[in-house]
Formats: structure tokens, sequence, C-alpha cells
């Protein structure tokens, strides 16, 4: 690396911390594999432990105040970033932000970016299936209906065109790491925890689409209704995930890490 991008790192907190933190996934990544393929996973645990208990409140509170599940899903639903961050496990999504970062300030090369980018999004859908198939054998969703708050939600998700499913990945994982900025260096535990909620909570609040929630939570719709969800072919899930990932690409990755990258890469003192 050369001296002057040693030196921007030196005096941007923001990029100090984002490249201390590329170079510990690569460091797991390239001496133990396993064990990154493993937070992946555990990733995508979270999370579904999360979606789970959020869809279960929602039809809980639907069934006392009408619409008001909404509002109950999305406050529940932050805190599967909450144990994402606190249990360092590892995010595709947040990913695409500290790897286009990583190419971008010449931290790592595209292909080595490029394949750990590609393995954690596949072992975030590895632990999304599991941790689903698990959770479909409790208690709680051995009686879903077709018209559970679960499986609303689901079957409006995949009626959706492919232009908005595009748009709505761009700024749910905008959002997602404007989380991840926003905490990045905040000390305390508090504060860091409370920004978590509120911001995620703009994403799904307005049901955003998001890859690696939608791993989870096509998969619970899929093994708690045997697969009989309304609009849920092979095709509409393909779709989904497919214009999902490429929006939440643009938001997490270009929107957030290129553009802050970039933003910090002059010889400016107005540094993040």
């Amino acid at each position: 690396m050369k001296k002057l991008e040693v030196e921007e790192f030196e005096t941007s907190s923001l990029m100090g911390t984002l490249r201390a933190s590329i170079l510990k996934k690569e460091n797991l990544f390239d001496k133990s594999k396993s064990r990154y393929f493993m937070r992946s996973m555990l990733a995508c645990l979270f999370l579904t432990i999360g979606t789970a208990a959020a869809v279960y409140l929602g039809e809980a509170v639907n069934a006392i105040v009408p619409g008001g599940g909404k509002i109950a899903y999305a406050l529940m639903f932050t805190w599967s970033l909450v144990m994402i961050v606190y249990l360092n496990s590892e995010l595709g999504t947040s990913n695409m932000m500290y790897m286009t970062t990583a190419v971008h300030r010449k931290i790592l090369p595209l292909k080595k970016a490029a394949t750990i980018l590609f393995a954690c999004i596949f072992f975030n859908l590895v632990g999304g299936i599991l941790a689903s198939w698990l959770i479909s054998h409790t208690g709680a969703f051995l009686h879903v209906t077709q018209d559970s708050f679960l499986v609303t939600t689901i079957a409006s998700k995949l009626q959706k065109g492919p232009s908005q499913v595009f748009f709505e990945g761009i700024f749910a994982n905008l959002i997602v790491n404007i989380a991840v900025f926003t905490t990045i260096n905040m000390k305390e535990d508090t504060a860091r925890i409370l920004a978590i909620v509120f911001i995620i909570f703009i994403f799904a609040f307005l049901g955003f689409e998001h890859v690696i929630a939608n791993f989870s939570s096509f998969s619970l719709a899929f093994f708690t209704t045997g697969g009989h969800v309304p609009g849920m072919t092979v095709i509409a899930v393909l779709n989904n995930l497919l214009f999902a990932t490429l929006g939440n690409f643009v938001g997490g990755g270009l929107l957030l890490g290129l553009n802050y990258s970039w933003l910090n890469n002059g010889q400016s003192k107005y540094s993040d």
C-alpha cells in the first residue's frame, strides 16, 4: 500500500475501521474457510430466529389491533441485526459494502473480494434454509394457515415486479449499511443497539427487499406450509432473489461502500 493511502487510513476513523474489518474477514477466510462458512450460516440463523419471532408477534398483535402487526413485526425484526452485530457473524449484504470498499481502496483484489462475498451469500442461504426447517417443527409454526401474517407477507412480496424489487432492494441495503456506518465506531452499547433498532425499523416497516432476510422468510413460509404459499413458484422466488441482490448491491456496495470510500480518498481534512 502506498504511503499516502496509509496516511489516509490513519486520518480517517471510518476507513481505518473498515480496513481492519476487511483484513479480519480475509484472515479468517484464508486461515479457516470452515469457520468463515459457519459464521455466514450463523448470520441467517439469527435472521431466521428474529423473523420467526417477528411474524409470530405480528400475528398476535393483528388479532388485538388490526393493522398493528406490521409495527410489531418491524420492531421485533430489528433485533436480528443486533444479534448479527454482537455475535460477529457474516452477513452478505453488509459484506457488499465491505468488499466493494476493499476493491476500491486496493485492500483486496477483485477476485478475492468476490470470492469472499459469494461464499458469504451462499452460506447465508444454507443457514437460512436449515434454520427455517428446524423452526418449522416448533409448536409456534405447526399450524400456519393461508391467511397467517407470514404467508400473506410472503405472498405480497412474490407479487412485486422486478423493478419494484430492485428499487426496494437499493433502499433496504442502503438502510442496513447506514446502520453499520452509524454504529461502527460507537463505544456505548446502549447507543449502538438503539441506533440499529431505529434504523433497521425503517426498512422492515416499509417492507423493502433484503435478499438475505428473504432467504429466511421464504424458507420459513415454504416449510411451515409445505410450499403452499400463493404465488410461490421457483421462477417467482428466483426473480425476487435476483433483483433484490442487484438492488442490495447498488444500495450497500455502491451508494455506501464505493461512495464513502471515494469521499474519503482525497487529501481533504473533511473525512469520516
